[in-house]
């Protein structure tokens, strides 16, 4: 049996399946954004824990012994709080280096045990005595602490420290115990300031497997937090390329969107089309038909926006445009014909603003209908296309090629004029009716409406 293998199926089940290939530098950035963020947390909860500390050492019972000769809590309560606040300066400031993050930890290990170890100070016992004080729980809300960012290494150093630093107690304690402080008995131990070297140990051992499931806790989540930003950052990335309903419709799918997958709806399509584009693309410098490629289409799509429409996809100097069917609508064919009109304006006034700079000047040519539409996945499982198909398309793609033999820039059909009328248009702008007419590819004549 082959090693690696072996060890990446072991990881996967550890950790969780890795990402399916190298996350980019924008996804790294992001999940690097989140853990400075966390810094930031961090550095605040470890001034509530100061806070909170100072507060249990002001309303602590006095001292047995008040002559003692140093007091070791009101220092490092101080030093601390001055650590914590260059701490939190800099997360603020983004200026947090990973040994100034271990050197932090380490500050809070210290703070604990210090305080844990200076006990048997204050009230004049042995040192035994501080063995037994509840305080070291909150070396396990250090460690827990540290799992408010991202970096599984600042949880493992904190586990280590408090392991080690309960064990330094330990050995301090042994070092001036006497032979009888030493049991093995569980109730003298409990009754008494007496050692049993085993619950001392137990708990070393509870720190350190703690520390061992926050570390793989947070290594999955790490692992699916860098899942999920790709996935996010692909989710962005697509709805460029698509239109944002249809990029959320594909993102949210609740199963893998198969072939055929699709949905029928009322709505209508609008072909737009750059009169002349081919001839400019022969005698225009590559930079200049770009750039007037792409005044065009900000334009149009910035229009079809405000009315409710989706860009379908961009096909050249052409581009197809539906309302309704991506985005469910009950004023589908009126918002296809305000747009329309708005287009005509828009892109006529852009047009003669061009002519009169000197510039190439290309006219537009519109063409709009109606009727039920599939929007959906076409193509196969290794290859899927999302697109709007139907009689609708079609005859828009037909209306708008016609509009060069009838010498208009848009055309409907005077069925698509009524039901936006009946839909609240009004109709200003369609008021020419060319009945009977042939339209190239279309089997029956049909009632043409010019939208001028």
């Amino acid at each position: 049996m082959q090693i690696a293998p072996w060890r990446d199926n072991l990881a996967s089940f550890l950790l969780g399946p890795a990402p399916a290939r190298a996350l980019p530098a924008r996804v790294l950035d992001q999940i690097a954004h989140q853990q400075r963020r966390g810094e930031i947390l961090i550095g605040w909860m470890q001034a509530v824990v100061l806070a909170v500390f100072a507060a249990l050492y002001h309303v602590s019972p006095e001292p047995l012994l008040v002559d003692v000769p140093f007091d070791p809590v009101p220092w490092a309560l101080g030093l601390y709080a001055a650590f914590t606040a260059i701490r939190l300066i800099a997360a603020h400031r983004d200026r947090l280096p990973f040994w100034f993050v271990a050197l932090s930890v380490l500050a809070d290990v210290a703070l604990l045990m210090v305080t844990i170890w200076s006990f048997h100070l204050q009230y004049a016992s042995v040192p035994s005595f501080y063995l037994k004080a509840p305080a070291l729980l909150y070396v396990f809300i250090f460690i827990a602490l540290r799992a408010l960012c991202y970096d599984p290494r600042p949880v493992v150093l904190a586990g280590i420290a408090g392991a080690a630093g309960w064990l330094v107690l330990l050995g301090y304690a042994l070092a001036k115990a006497t032979p009888d402080v030493i049991t093995a008995d569980y109730f003298e131990y409990m009754t008494s300031y007496k050692i049993l070297p085993g619950a001392e140990i137990d708990k070393v051992m509870s720190i350190l497997i703690v520390t061992g499931l926050i570390t793989l806790a947070m290594l999955r989540s790490r692992r699916l937090l860098a899942r999920a930003v790709a996935d996010s950052t692909a989710a962005m990335e697509l709805s460029r390329f698509f239109a944002p309903e249809v990029a959320r419709e594909i993102a949210g799918a609740a199963m893998a969107i198969r072939p055929g997958d699709g949905v029928e709806r009322e709505a209508a399509a609008m072909f737009v089309d750059l009169r002349g584009f081919t001839r400019l693309a022969g005698t225009m410098a590559p930079k200049a038909l770009v750039e007037l490629l792409g005044e065009y289409q900000r334009r149009v799509i910035a229009i079809v926006q405000a009315h409710r429409g989706t860009i379908n996809t961009f096909l050249g100097d052409g581009i197809m445009i539906t309302f309704g069917a991506t985005r469910p609508s009950t004023a589908y064919a009126a918002d296809a014909l305000r747009c329309a009109a708005a287009l005509i304006d828009d892109l006529g006034a852009w047009s003669a603003a061009r002519r009169d700079q000197g510039f190439a000047a290309p006219g537009i040519g519109i063409g709009v209908a109606h009727g039920p539409m599939i929007c959906g996945a076409i193509g196969d499982e290794s290859r899927l296309e999302y697109a709007t198909i139907g009689d609708a398309v079609n005859r828009a793609a037909k209306l708008q090629n016609q509009t060069k033999a009838e010498g208009v820039v848009a055309l409907t059909t005077a069925a698509t004029r009524d039901l936006a009328a009946a839909q609240g248009y009004d109709g200003g702008r369609a008021g020419e009716t060319r009945p009977a007419r042939t339209v190239a590819g279309v089997a029956e004549p049909v009632d043409l409406v010019v939208i001028r």
